[in-house]
């Protein structure tokens, strides 16, 4: 094989691969290095590199000056009729890299050489929901487990060096809607998953499991009414319910279906010994059937992460009604005001603004917007919570004069929102959030709908649509201090794939027009570019290996916009779909 090597170009079983592979077994993950994953440049072993997900890397060998020389050196193909819509990021540990495919897949990979070591396929069966296409967005890495979520709602533990299952745990059902897309996180020897499934009315959650066993330790609802549990010597305990009485934020019984999915996943700060979990739209769509704040949908969550106590709560979009989600990524942060040292996360949501809270508490510290435009609010008031233009709302069906269709309105951003769920990075040197955002608008209307098992629960209709000839997607550096804007790159087609920052004054990120881009962190100047044949919808990263600084990326177009987007839809149905990972390094001389 030759050194830019396709992994596809001849088929590796996981038989032999085990066979051949098992001599090479090395020692496993420990939450040690689940922990220290932000400072350790050889490896990558939680989502986010380091659990506060910054994105950050202390590397710097790729930099502003010799990022120009960087090289592919091989690209691997996930291979099949399976191409579309390749979120995932990366893990690497001892020479190996763990990543996952679209349909529920999963490929160990030696990095030295881009060559299959093991593929795990999923057996889904015929009747998945997944909302936003077969998305899958990575794997968590303890002891000798690689751990993963299904499109048929399955958390799947694999042995890291053969791709056999270890263990296998149903956590909802496939046929009510429920799926699992997101990275799951391991802290403190437990596997921390959220759910996907908000457009079928399930009900969100955010579960732990021992990461060894599979054995739940506790469950803890995301809508207000329900119970949580936790598991203590094989006894189920309740664990309290979700906020208030049954019912105290919603009408009736829509809190039974109320959505508030956590399907992005979340982080964790050993700071505060919190996790952060964001909450989705509460079901339906039309908030006209279910008046009041809807807890705790549409919300950032604080969880103990040894109990599921929810400690405290934000909500960005007190009873949304235009999909605003609230899953989007809370980022620990440390700033210093006045020679206080401000232990602070940042969140930028959906609905166009971007918010920086205290960490410990959740009070707000202050919010702005990082869009150009936000039409159904006017501003935020001294707590954070949204000043309506009330008459930015979707009309109420109930209202019109035939019953079946509210007033259309033109709200902005569209609910595919000013920043997705592709996540933002951190630099601790510039002190800047890099975020990936999106200039659009939709027309949204209201509908009657009614809760069915296993159907789309929406309530509305929509279309979308650009707000610029020139360009969707922009990635700007905002500063959480001041809430300015620092610099920006405009993108034609939407940005729909993560970003990492280093030391060596670098932000990389992928976008719809198959590039891998570097930036200067500092004024946004673009220094490297390089299509890998296919949109980049992933989040790329680095780590060092035998002296070297690597970088990889997902290469794969796909994912909610081309299922979703209306007119945006028609700007990028050109692009190609694919399934591939790429792994660059500069020449040797260079690094």
């Amino acid at each position: 094989m030759s050194k830019f090597a396709a992994g596809k170009g001849f088929a590796v079983t996981a038989l032999v691969a085990a066979m051949s592979f098992s001599g090479m077994a090395t020692a496993g993950v420990t939450d040690k290095d689940i922990l220290n994953d932000q400072a350790t440049t050889g490896d990558v072993v939680s989502n986010g590199l380091g659990l506060r997900g910054q994105r950050y890397s202390p590397l710097k060998a790729v930099n502003t000056d010799t990022v120009k020389d960087l090289k592919a050196v091989w690209s691997f193909s996930f291979g099949g009729e399976k191409q579309r819509g390749q979120e995932s990021q990366p893990m690497v540990k001892d020479g190996v890299m763990y990543v996952t495919g679209s349909y529920s897949r999963v490929f160990a990979i030696d990095v030295k050489t881009g060559e299959e070591l093991w593929q795990y396929d999923a057996r889904l069966p015929d009747g998945i929901m997944p909302c936003c296409d077969v998305i899958n967005r990575g794997v968590a890495l303890y002891g000798d487990l690689v751990i993963f979520g299904t499109l048929d709602a399955k958390l799947v533990a694999l042995n890291k060096d053969t791709g056999k299952v270890k263990w296998k745990k149903k956590v909802g059902d496939y046929k009510a809607g429920y799926s699992l897309t997101a990275a799951p996180i391991v802290v403190k020897g437990k596997v921390i998953t959220g759910v996907s499934g908000g457009e079928f009315g399930i009900v969100g959650k955010v579960e732990a499991y021992d990461a060894k066993t599979g054995k739940i330790a506790w469950t803890r609802p995301t809508v207000e009414g329900h119970m949580g549990y936790i598991w203590k010597d094989g006894k189920k305990t309740e664990n309290g319910i979700s906020g208030g009485k049954p019912g105290q934020t919603w009408p009736g019984d829509l809190w039974k279906t109320g959505g508030a999915a956590t399907w992005l996943g979340g982080t964790y700060d050993p700071d505060v010994d919190l996790l952060f979990f964001g909450t989705g739209n509460p079901a339906p769509w039309n908030s006209h059937l279910r008046p009041g704040d809807n807890l705790f949908s549409s919300s950032r969550l604080a969880i103990d992460p040894d109990t599921g106590k929810i400690v405290w709560h934000f909500q960005t979009t007190p009873n949304d009604g235009w999909d605003f989600d609230g899953v989007n990524e809370l980022i620990s942060f440390d700033y210093n005001d006045g020679g206080k040292t401000v232990k602070a996360a940042a969140t930028a949501d959906r609905n166009g603004f971007m918010y920086v809270l205290n960490r410990e508490s959740g009070d707000f510290i202050r919010g702005f917007p990082f869009v150009d435009e936000i039409s159904w609010a006017s501003g935020l008031d001294k707590n954070g919570r949204p000043i309506y233009i009330d008459s930015n709302r979707p009309g109420n069906p109930a209202a019109a004069t035939d019953g079946k269709k509210g007033k259309a309105i033109r709200a902005v951003p569209s609910f595919l929102g000013g920043k997705n769920w592709m996540p933002m990075a951190y630099s601790q040197d510039t002190g800047l959030f890099y975020v990936p955002s999106n200039e659009w608008a939709m027309d949204i209307w209201n509908e009657p709908v009614s809760y069915k098992k296993g159907a789309a629960y929406l309530g509305a209709g929509f279309t979308i649509h650009p707000t610029n000839e020139e360009y969707i997607g922009v990635l700007r550096a905002m500063d959480p201090k001041s809430g300015k804007e620092v610099w920006r790159y405009k993108n034609y087609a939407p940005l729909w794939g993560g970003v990492l920052a280093t030391a060596g004054n670098l932000v990389f990120m992928g976008n719809p027009e198959g590039y891998l881009m570097a930036f200067d962190a500092k004024n946004g100047e673009m220094k490297y570019k390089f299509n890998t044949g296919s949109g980049i919808v992933g989040s790329p990263i680095t780590w060092e290996m035998d002296g070297e600084q690597y970088v990889s990326v997902v290469s794969g177009w796909g994912g909610a916009v081309p299922l979703w987007g209306g007119e945006v839809a028609k700007r990028v149905k050109h692009l190609n779909q694919g399934g591939s990972v790429w792994t660059f390094k500069l020449p040797k001389e260079d690094s």
